[in-house]
């Protein structure tokens, strides 16, 4: 979800990838969903681990942890947001994950064109 709504949102020059450190094999349905609410599709999205997107051109992490520590990469700037892991929540705990989402990279976005 996150990686959708930076990328719809994100400055010239910025692309969002998304990661996990312990990825799933599918992107849930509840968020399929809750994102096509907002014109997004994520149906085709795979999700992915860390050690599979990083590499040179990765300037920011963002980690998404409330319940489990956000890994480290040395060297990569980082920044963590608390965002509750909507699993098993249905279809509400994604909108609500999507919402506080929105708003966090509406910041980061203004930050970053700030730069």
């Amino acid at each position: 979800m996150a990686e959708a709504l930076f990328n719809a949102a994100a400055p010239e020059g910025w692309r969002a990838g998304s990661a996990g450190t312990d990825p799933s094999g599918t992107v849930r349905d509840d968020a399929v969903a809750a994102m096509r609410e907002m014109g997004l599709d994520i149906s085709g999205h795979v999700p992915q681990s860390l050690d599979a997107i990083l590499g040179p051109d990765v300037e920011l992490i963002v980690g998404l942890c409330a319940e489990e520590a956000c890994p480290v990469v040395p060297g990569i700037r980082s920044l963590h947001w608390p965002v509750p892991n909507p699993a098993g929540g249905g279809i509400d705990r994604y909108r609500e994950a999507r919402d506080l989402l929105r708003r966090l990279i509406r910041d980061l976005v203004g930050d970053l064109h700030a730069r």
